[in-house]
């Protein structure tokens, strides 16, 4: 076994492996685009028809605690399936107990703590919610070392048969008990039982894996790689969940319920493209630790594709956000449209932050990823507390775009920098498709003044705007490819 960071790889950007990523790239995409859209399509429907903004904020709160206990319930051990050379499989029934004692142990204190939890969060009624799907933290811990062997082969296609069971059990039991008026809880019976048929399917994918052992070395060795990793994780999804504490406690519930659809909807191309690339993101860096400048390229390269991905979804949920809200979601969640159009922002710096946390990640800059995400979440908490007092959910999703523009961005690239990844490397990453977005913002508000916000006049309006940002884009092509005519290739301004 070799420790993490002194991993080298003779040929880092073999074509072989570049086949394999590629390979992964697409199956992970589709992958992604299918789940969420069908998860996108799940939630019109209870939105509509079944839960409230009370319930959606119930909701809310289980998920932001579930998603946060989920950053550490491995304690960081299952990466080193992913990172660590040699035979993984000789190590994993070590990281396989770890993760299980820890996780269990994870769900032991939030059973007991459910109700405070649920209480200073504002929802005491959340308390059996956060019971029952917290149960995932448990299955998920027993599925990271299947899960890690599937991201290490870059089985993405293994990948997506697994996740197309889990939605299919969560969201026909969401359903369904949705309808019987279960209210939040159905959410919560439903990921319970999704994540219960990701387990089987990882297991059944990847046979042999969920074997118990353990090895003191080993756990010793594991405990140091991955606790660092785990407190970053822990922080960042602070950082992310934060704010759902702050609205809940220091607003009411129906706030709650529309900050929480708000940001779901923000974070729709943060799944969709941010989630898709970061299943291959790590352990394609970890594969190019071992030449500064190969990992330079590969990374604007993945950084210039997620943004030019993401920029026109963000634009478009931006500029049109209140008829895109009335469209889909119905009239009574109109409040929601306020605070998304800086939450789209949000949603924009949280991609590029992801990738480059897994890039830091994989040449074992994790002391600097602990300082940056505590740093972030130190100056986060009293902005969104501020915000919250001032304008509602509006100066909330403010406050968040304030700091990670004004403090999380630049100490980001600082660190990268001394990675070896300078700042020229992520403004010819960013330049163009920021250009696109600028024009295709102008295009969007100005049709949507002209045309109005009918069903048909929204999709003319983003046509056309997806048009101009595709002609603005264009001469990023080669530099995407990663042509060796893209070093050259103008960037503007």
């Amino acid at each position: 076994m070799t420790a993490p960071g002194s991993d080298t790889q003779s040929t880092p950007a073999a074509p072989s492996l570049g086949r394999k990523v590629g390979s992964a790239v697409r199956w992970s995409l589709v992958n992604t685009v299918v789940m969420r859209l069908g998860n996108f399509a799940t939630g019109i429907v209870l939105a509509r028809f079944f839960l409230g903004p009370e319930a959606w904020g119930v909701y809310g709160i289980a998920q932001t605690v579930l998603l946060v206990l989920l950053s550490a319930n491995e304690l960081g051990v299952s990466l080193a399936i992913v990172r660590w050379e040699g035979d993984p499989r000789r190590f994993a029934p070590t990281v396989l107990t770890l993760s299980a004692v820890s996780s269990g142990l994870l769900y032991a204190g939030l059973f007991a703590a459910a109700p405070a939890v649920a209480r200073i969060l504002g929802s005491p009624e959340a308390a059996g919610v956060l019971r029952v799907m917290c149960l995932c933290v448990v299955l998920d811990g027993l599925s990271q070392v299947p899960a890690g062997f599937l991201t290490r082969e870059f089985a993405q296609g293994r990948r997506m048969a697994v996740d197309a069971v889990n939605f299919v059990l969560s969201t026909t039991l969401t359903l369904l008990l949705a309808v019987e008026g279960w209210g939040a809880m159905s959410f919560a019976w439903g990921s319970v039982a999704g994540n219960a048929a990701a387990l089987i399917g990882c297991c059944l994918a990847v046979p042999g894996t969920l074997r118990f052992g353990w090895d003191r070395e080993q756990a010793r060795a594991l405990l140091r790689f991955g606790l660092p990793l785990a407190g970053a994780s822990m922080l960042a999804l602070g950082v992310v969940n934060v704010d759902t504490m702050v609205v809940g406690s220091a607003l009411d519930q129906r706030a709650l319920g529309f900050y929480v659809l708000a940001f779901n909807m923000s974070g729709w191309p943060v799944r969709i493209i941010s989630e898709a690339a970061r299943r291959v993101s790590f352990a394609g860096f970890s594969r190019l630790a071992g030449s500064p400048r190969a990992l330079a390229d590969g990374f604007g390269r993945a950084l210039g594709v997620v943004v030019t991905a993401t920029v026109p979804l963000c634009v478009l949920l931006a500029a049109l956000a209140a008829p895109v809200v009335e469209l889909v979601y119905g009239e009574r969640w109109l409040p929601a449209a306020r605070a998304l159009p800086w939450l789209m922002g949000l949603g924009l710096v949280r991609i590029g932050c992801e990738l480059a946390y897994d890039c830091l990640v994989a040449i074992g800059r994790r002391r600097s990823l602990i300082g940056v995400q505590g740093l972030w979440l130190l100056v986060l908490v009293p902005a969104l507390v501020a915000g919250a007092d001032l304008g509602g959910i509006v100066g909330v999703a403010r406050a968040h775009v304030l700091v990670a523009g004004a403090v999380v961005v630049p100490v980001f690239l600082l660190v990268l920098h001394r990675g070896g990844i300078g700042i020229g490397t992520v403004a010819r990453a960013c330049s163009w498709p920021f250009l696109g977005g600028a024009a295709m913002t102008a295009v969007a508000l100005g049709l949507e003044r002209y045309l109005g916000d009918g069903a048909a006049a929204l999709l003319a309006t983003a046509v056309s705007g997806l048009l101009c940002y595709a002609l603005c884009v264009l001469p990023s092509r080669a530099f995407l490819r990663g042509d060796g005519a893209a070093a050259a290739a103008p960037v503007p301004g």
